[in-house]
């Protein structure tokens, strides 16, 4: 397969150019993915409201990829505040606590102070 790129439809792609993700062979690479709701370009004021948001962005993202939350191979939470991560453990169990991904948190300032989570995803599809 042909590398795709796969677009959100967030402005910020457009303005500083990039994919949301991108697709090498079985290999897909989500960009870091924070949560905004790209439809409306809103966020939330709360860490967990946007972790859910973020991974519904994700799960889009591979969908348009031909994969699924269930490929996710590795996965990078990045958060302004360490404190903040331990609230966003359930909505993270939810979507990958079957996935069992490799996982790394760092701490690290985000682009936009509104942004509380942002959630970098590999996956590689598997045979079907």
């Amino acid at each position: 397969m042909a590398r795709k790129l796969v677009s959100s439809g967030s402005s910020f792609e457009a303005d500083i150019g990039y994919s949301r993700a991108v697709v090498d062979g079985d290999w897909i690479f989500v960009s870091g993915t924070t949560g905004f709701d790209y439809a409306t370009m809103t966020v939330s004021d709360d860490v967990v409201a946007q972790c859910e948001q973020s991974m519904r962005n994700i799960a889009s993202a591979l969908s348009q990829a031909g994969a699924s939350m269930a490929d996710i191979v590795r996965v990078r939470y990045i958060l302004p505040r360490r404190e903040d991560f331990e609230r966003c453990w359930p909505v993270l169990k939810e979507y990958l606590g079957n996935v069992r991904p490799a996982a790394t948190m760092i701490q690290a300032g985000l682009s936009d102070p509104r942004m509380k989570i942002e959630i970098e995803v590999t996956a590689r599809r598997s045979a079907k």
